[in-house]
């Protein structure tokens, strides 16, 4: 088989790349082993995202009482809500392989590898195998958990986020060991669930890569739905002798029916061939792009979770893809990462976009920082969801936006206002002058800029 392009992985990245290539008049075939949407759509973002959105639910009608609305005997069905969460993926599944074939992207179901130059040989489901030769090639493998032997897993008493998305039965007891955003997230919906929840994590505290602030309320917020929390400490050992007894260094044993692994993931480079054409990796054996996402092979390009980019996130990889496409095509495009959000789907939602405050101060910024509380918010306290706050970071000489940080309702939407302000490169006093629908949960944004000036109106 010929082809324009060829797209090793049909992930996030992967398929929009294909379809933006497809769009651009270039033959295009996808090779994807599993199914189309990659991790994302499969098996973490849309899968943990039905559930939240369930479990946000639920929480809300145990609160209907407070709004004056009656209402009894409220209980999650368990199995019901995982159905509703396998409909959704396989609605959006059938959705992307629709825009495939209307915008003519050949997809061979099968396991690629790289033969030589412009050359991909691909293992198909049937035993047989077909050599697609084609000018370039975006290699969109991804990453999946990382599995640590002495963990004791064994994709039943001790699983990672792959297996807890298939659990027939909630736990009584889950213990997540890792407290960053895979763990915070599992965190809020089986506790919501009923569960008895345990976070174990290394590090001082919970979500090391947000803000400090914002990580402090997420804690006391898991607190309130009554999750245990343990930071700063390891697991010794886990013993499966008699149930799962989960063993600390400090002594303490936990005893739960359930163990979630979320301590990271490693990238899909194992047996794809970067050895035959020569493209480097570093010792984490990521793919290594320049800012164009080429590697240092002609004719070869890598995005997404597989690249060394600082980012692994499903949106950076499919902009990324769209920055390869672009690159391919002739044009000059280049990554940029100074404007990127992250979103945790925690309860209440976490989202920032830029650096924190502690990280401008190491960088040399003399900042000035504002601060707004949802508690003083009219649309939050209406909607009864006042928890949490909005910071802002700004650069105090040039007034420059230096990092949002939000969390609260909807903070996953908010955060996009920021991010296109920081993406044009507005400063703190144009930021302000636009006018915000009142009430609603964007004032928020609004009113912790003002702060930032030295002059709020509602704080």
């Amino acid at each position: 088989m010929k082809a324009d392009l060829c797209i090793i992985g049909g992930g996030p990245g992967g398929y929009v790349a294909a379809i933006r290539a497809a769009q651009r008049g270039k033959a295009v075939c996808l090779v994807e082993k599993d199914e189309v949407g990659g991790t994302c759509l499969n098996r973490g973002c849309i899968p943990t995202k039905a559930l939240t959105s369930t479990t946000e639910l639920l929480a809300r009608i145990k609160r209907a009482g407070s709004f004056g609305i009656k209402v009894d005997n409220v209980q999650a069905d368990f199995a019901g809500m995982m159905k509703r969460k396998d409909q959704t993926v396989a609605r959006l599944v059938k959705g992307i392989h629709f825009l495939l074939q209307k915008n003519k992207v050949q997809l061979l179901s099968g396991v690629g590898r790289i033969k030589g130059p412009g050359r991909v040989e691909v293992a198909l489901g049937d035993g047989t195998v077909q050599e697609v030769q084609a000018e370039d090639v975006i290699i969109a493998t991804g990453a999946e958990p990382v599995v640590f032997p002495a963990l004791g897993y064994d994709g039943e008493l001790v699983i990672t986020s792959d297996e807890a998305l298939q659990l027939e039965e909630l736990p009584e007891h889950i213990i997540i060991v890792g407290g960053g955003v895979i763990g915070c997230e599992f965190a809020s919906i089986f506790a919501t669930l009923g569960s008895r929840v345990t976070i174990v994590e290394m590090l001082p505290r919970l979500l090391p890569m947000a803000e400090e602030e914002i990580s402090k309320q997420l804690t006391q917020s898991l607190k309130r739905l009554r999750v245990q929390i343990h930071t700063g400490v390891k697991v010794a050992r886990v013993d499966k002798s008699d149930g799962l007894k989960v063993i600390l260094e400090t002594g303490e044993e936990l005893q739960g029916d359930k163990m979630l692994v979320s301590v990271g993931r490693r990238v899909n480079t194992e047996g794809l061939g970067l050895e035959t054409v020569g493209i480097k990796t570093n010792g984490k054996h990521e793919i290594v792009v320049d800012g164009q996402m080429a590697t240092d092979v002609p004719g070869f390009w890598a995005i997404g979770d597989v690249t060394d980019c600082p980012l692994k996130l499903a949106h950076v990889a499919s902009f990324q893809g769209l920055v390869a496409v672009a690159n391919i095509l002739g044009e000059t495009c280049t990554m940029d990462y100074s404007a990127v959000p992250n979103c945790v789907f925690t309860q209440p939602e976490v989202a920032w976009v830029g650096i924190s405050e502690s990280e401008a101060i190491e960088q040399g910024y003399e900042v000035q920082v504002g601060r707004f509380p949802f508690l003083a918010s009219g649309k939050a306290l209406a909607m009864a969801e006042n928890e949490g706050m909005v910071k802002i970071v700004a650069d105090k000489d040039s007034g420059d936006l230096l990092g949002v940080h939000i969390i609260g309702p909807h903070a996953s939407d908010l955060i996009a206002e920021p991010t296109l302000a920081m993406s044009i490169g507005l400063s703190l006093e144009e930021f302000v002058t636009a006018v915000r629908a009142h009430p609603t949960l964007p004032e928020a944004v609004m009113e912790a800029a003002e702060a930032a000036l030295g002059h709020p109106i509602h704080s």
